[in-house]
């Protein structure tokens, strides 16, 4: 596909937002590097070189006619897990490469990629999550509803609260102490409320567990750098939420030093 300079330059950024996207929705580093790379490809670029760490993606392309750029993007949040988006971003990946679209095209179907999931949604796995993983670990159908009424308080903190704070480890620590609190409170009201299982159902929805996946899976790739500042984040992130549940425990009396 023939660009004008212009549009290589159109190219550059929307495939620096696709990346972005990509990789702050749980995919993998060398899935977003072996897209890109395929999408420039795709549109003509002769070379395409891309690197993505934890904190930054950089991508340099050379074209036909001579013309090389590069452009590099701080990376804000890689910690979500939207796989819905990431599944849009693949299937329009795969459609680029095998048609490649128009470039105003290609701007629009990743700008509707960008579009949330339905709140309803997002709170009803939340609350079914927490739900199953409370009565899966040992506890009965109290726990259950229990552990899914308190799920969706933590859903309502990741929506409107996560991107107040500096960083994943913060907001971890400030929701989990918060929720944590509330759990203790309940069962100190309620004696049919299961403090162990409810908390376990809670925290299961919160557990990092697709960056550390994925962070093992970069290390087996050879993907060292990235799959070691992953894992020192997934680990860190855990912390926090054992730290916010220890101090809620700590305050309301359940545990003492």
């Amino acid at each position: 596909m023939k660009l004008t300079k212009s549009e290589e330059y159109k190219l550059l950024y929307l495939l620096l937002d696709m990346g972005e996207m990509m990789f702050c929705s749980g995919g993998e580093v060398h899935r977003v590097e072996n897209t890109l790379s395929l999408m420039g490809k795709a549109y003509g670029a002769t070379e395409t070189n891309v690197l993505v760490i934890p904190t930054s993606i950089v991508i340099t392309m050379k074209f036909s006619d001579g013309n090389l750029i590069t452009e590099s993007r701080r990376v804000g949040n890689p910690g979500s897990n939207k796989l819905w988006r990431l599944e849009g971003l693949n299937a329009l990946s795969r459609r680029g490469c095998e048609q490649p679209l128009p470039i105003e095209q290609l701007e629009s179907e990743i700008k509707n990629c960008r579009i949330p999931t339905n709140p309803l949604k997002f709170y009803l796995g939340s609350a079914l999550a927490a739900g199953a993983f409370a009565v899966f670990f040992g506890g009965n159908i109290f726990d259950g509803i229990a552990a899914a009424i308190f799920a969706l308080l933590v859903g309502l903190f990741q929506r409107r609260f996560a991107s107040i704070f500096p960083n994943n480890i913060i907001f971890n620590i400030v929701c989990s102490f918060s929720v944590g609190v509330l759990i203790f409170t309940a069962a100190k009201l309620l004696s049919f409320v299961n403090v162990d299982m409810v908390t376990i159902g809670v925290i299961m929805i919160l557990i990092p567990g697709a960056a550390f996946t994925n962070s093992v899976r970069d290390l087996l790739v050879g993907d060292t750098i990235s799959g070691l500042m992953r894992f020192v984040e997934s680990i860190l992130w855990a912390a926090g939420l054992a730290i916010g549940f220890i101090l809620a425990m700590l305050l309301l009396g359940g545990i003492t030093l």
